[in-house]
């Protein structure tokens, strides 16, 4: 993953910003973890991770450090961070050997552009940016998912954070029937 795709480096955020990527990767932690991909989740972890050790670094006494149950000697607090460091080693080595259950559908093997603009028909039109992603689920490759947006007459359309079927996407559909 290059630079680009990563953000800008914790450590060069305002502290406004610092606190707004912070707050707003735990808000999205749930979703990634039940719906992203293996790539998305690893991301996500690597620069929720970033984010945390960049807030703790500017602001130690905010968070469980400085409370009252934190160790207080350096010793200890060393300890208290490999022993949690581990843990989220062991949680992560788990993730990683569990079977990959992104088999696409009987249905969806046979034509999964269909099947990706029936899950968007069904979802009354229109998917989350992230939902939309997910189309690795019905067998989309991703560079036929961006097709659809850049084919004449356009499939699917952005509109802000959604993914919306358009008028030729549903005559797609009706025309597949």
């Amino acid at each position: 993953m290059n630079d680009a795709t990563r953000g800008v480096p914790a450590s060069e955020l305002s502290d406004e910003e610092l606190e707004s990527q912070g707050k707003r990767a735990h808000e999205t932690r749930n979703w990634v973890f039940l719906h992203g991909s293996a790539e998305q989740f690893a991301h996500h972890t690597a620069r929720m991770l970033e984010l945390e050790r960049e807030y703790v670094h500017r602001y130690p006494k905010r968070t469980w450090q400085g409370s009252g149950g934190a160790a207080t000697d350096i010793a200890q607090t060393a300890a208290s961070w490999r022993e949690t460091v581990r843990a989220v080693i062991a949680q992560l080595e788990a993730l990683v050997e569990l079977p990959d259950p992104q088999t696409p559908s009987a249905a969806a093997a046979g034509d999964p552009v269909r099947a990706f603009l029936q899950r968007m028909a069904d979802n009354g039109g229109r998917l989350n940016k992230l939902e939309a992603h997910r189309a690795r689920e019905v067998g989309l490759d991703p560079a036929v998912r961006a097709d659809l947006y850049k084919s004449d007459p356009q499939l699917v359309a952005t509109e802000g954070t959604d993914r919306v079927l358009t008028d030729a996407g549903r005559a797609r559909l009706a025309g597949d029937q």
